[in-house]
């Protein structure tokens, strides 16, 4: 059963680390942009979209262009988000080995 006491340990560091990793990812900003800097872009690092800036310029353009490039913008966005995330997370949650699960 020493075995279990350790594992118990390793778990415990991990939830420890995973708490500290949540508000370090609430507190990481990532800027994006798109359309040659006419849509600005700010995301957290946990998913979540903090600020959006368009060019005023820029939506004069057809409507398809804008929606099309707001659409980009906002993918890119999560798509880096996630990355980070899950960057991060395996940081955190890779040195953590459970036998027989992983």
């Amino acid at each position: 059963m020493a075995g279990l006491g350790k594992l118990v340990k390793q778990a415990q560091k991990m939830q420890k680390g995973i708490e500290a990793l949540q508000a370090q990812l609430e507190a990481k900003e990532i800027d994006v942009s798109s359309g040659g800097g006419a849509v600005k872009i700010k995301i957290n690092g946990a998913g979540r979209f903090l600020a959006l800036q368009l060019d005023p310029e820029f939506l004069k353009e057809d409507p398809k262009l804008v929606s099309e490039t707001l659409l980009v913008a906002i993918q890119d966005a999560a798509k880096q988000s996630k990355e980070y995330n899950e960057s991060e997370m395996q940081k955190v949650t890779g040195a953590f080995s459970m036998p027989g699960l992983m």
